[in-house]
């Protein structure tokens, strides 16, 4: 994508082109809510920025794109004085001195940057500074929002042709002619104009717009807290709309063409406890399902407590096992990590203790020999290894395991007639609440339940979040007894640990006490 930093704009024929200046500012659009919307341009670039200068609504899953040494800066604004800290001019300056002094900087914007987010204000000043800027569009949310909530902003027989207007100043500013708008007919996106709806719709009506016009405003559009609500122009001033929100008005509007929120779990707010790293398949199961998710890790993985000796010399002598049972994606990645290639498993069996698990075996080209088809737990791990063959190396396997790991699996392997030789691979250790997210604390604490995998979730999260605790979804019936034992209400009990059944462990809770599903 081209960039110029002469402050004259794009290069006519004529114009000499700039030279090969590396471009320091990036203007990337974050799409209209949900973070999976941003183009793969936007997130390249969040995933090498040395500075982020981001907005108030921009997705906190975004920010987890970013490197942990990178600089974020929040520039929010809102409405009402007290998100009026970050004038534009002091962010046009901001942007100015990080781009001439650092390598990347992201402007990260909601929306898209040249779509009444004032990124071409933006773009002047750092171009008249000599900052080299690059523009990455976004996906706005005129069309998005309008589109998750099942309207189309041109149809065939309705409408061929769609204005966005900003409606920030209501009908009495910004130089908006909502005379010529209601004579236009069309569709009608108004973005920022929730707060000056009743004028906007008078200014409209009084243009000569049918007051049986249908509109739809739609509230956090894309996410798991979308809620759309229908009415007409007539009633558009009556009804109770807050933002953000976009306004869409035109016959369109009348349309319902499949909606986000008819997914099974729209409305609800979960909290994944998991890393980011090892809860990627869970978060995209919920949001699929319609889940808003909030990423709040309470706990985190730390290398073993005899740093890893015992562990190196189990793995050197790996050949003489019959078998190696994994128990977890952590525990397949510290093993295979420190193996040579395939050859030094030759001879030796694979178990897995669930699909996950061998999952994380298949990104490092192993397939599990034993998977059990039913019950992913150590007992059912156990249950489903055969008995040993004879007597020394061919009956002995290796467990590595996690510091706290339960005693159902080298128990059953072991009442089997297995030799377990059990290696301490990892810790799961709680992470302090003030090395939280504030803002994933407080999203926490009002959200509509939280899944936790094992005990020391249990304990973590009771502690991060406090009591009262949201309800509790839980990965076996060990950790919904822990919940228990812990003071916290039990919402469900996943069957097994993978993010289907604990979606639809979650779908059977959120169906019985929560009908209706209005966020």
């Amino acid at each position: 994508m081209p960039s110029w930093s002469n402050g004259e704009g794009p290069p006519s024929s004529s114009t000499p082109r700039p030279g090969p200046e590396a471009v320091t500012v990036h203007l990337v659009g974050a799409g209209p809510g949900d973070p999976r919307l941003i183009t793969v341009r936007g997130a390249e670039l969040l995933a090498r920025a040395d500075v982020v200068v981001h907005d108030r609504l921009v997705d906190p899953g975004l920010l987890e794109l970013v490197s942990p040494q990178a600089v974020l800066v929040d520039v929010g604004k809102g409405s009402g004085l007290a998100r009026q800290q970050h004038h534009q001019q002091d962010i046009n300056a901001l942007l100015v001195e990080h781009g001439q002094r650092s390598a990347t900087v992201v402007r990260l914007k909601g929306g898209d940057p040249f779509v009444f987010g004032r990124g071409g204000e933006e773009v002047e000043a750092l171009l008249a500074a000599g900052v080299p800027v690059e523009v990455v569009p976004g996906v706005s949310s005129a069309v998005a929002v309008p589109a998750a909530a099942g309207v189309p902003v041109t149809h065939r027989g309705l409408s061929a042709s769609v204005t966005i207007v900003t409606g920030h100043a209501g009908a009495g500013g910004g130089g908006v002619d909502w005379a010529a708008l209601a004579a236009g007919g069309g569709t009608l996106v108004v973005l920022m104009g929730v707060d000056t709806r009743a004028a906007i719709a008078r200014a409209l009506l009084d243009g000569g717009r049918d007051p049986a016009t249908p509109v739809a405003v739609v509230r956090w559009g894309t996410t798991g807290r979308q809620h759309t609500v229908r009415t007409t122009l007539a009633g558009l001033g009556t009804i109770e709309a807050t933002a953000p929100s976009t306004i869409v008005v035109g016959a369109v509007a009348g349309l319902s063409l499949g909606t986000i929120e008819d997914r099974p779990l729209h409305g609800m707010t979960v909290v994944v406890t998991r890393p980011r790293a090892a809860s990627a398949a869970l978060r995209g199961a919920l949001m699929d399902a319609g889940a808003d998710v909030v990423q709040l890790p309470v706990t985190a993985v730390a290398g073993p407590s005899d740093g890893g000796v015992a562990l190196h010399r189990a793995v050197a002598g790996i050949g003489r096992y019959r078998w190696v049972l994994f128990t977890s994606a952590t525990a397949v990645d510290r093993v295979l990590g420190m193996v040579r290639d395939g050859r030094d498993l030759a001879g030796v069996g694979i178990a897995a203790v669930g699909p996950a698990t061998a999952a994380a075996l298949a990104e490092h080209r192993m397939v599990a020999d034993v998977v059990p088809a039913e019950d992913a737990s150590g007992a059912g791990l156990a249950a489903a290894m055969p008995t040993p063959a004879g007597d020394g190396a061919s009956g002995r396997v290796l467990y590595p395991r996690a510091a706290d790991a339960r005693r159902a699996l080298p128990d059953g392997l072991a009442a089997k007639g297995w030799v377990v030789d059990e290696v301490e691979a990892y810790r799961t250790v709680p992470v302090p609440p003030q090395d939280l997210s504030a803002r994933a604390l407080a999203a926490a604490r009002g959200a509509t339940a939280i899944v936790v995998a094992a005990p020391s979730a249990v304990t973590a999260a009771a502690a991060a979040i406090g009591l009262p605790c949201p309800p509790v979804v839980c990965i076996g019936p060990t950790t919904a007894d822990a919940a228990r034992s812990a003071g916290l209400v039990v919402a469900a009990v996943a069957a097994r640990p993978t993010p289907d059944e604990i979606v639809r462990a979650l779908s059977g809770w959120w169906e019985v006490h929560c009908p209706g599903r209005a966020p």
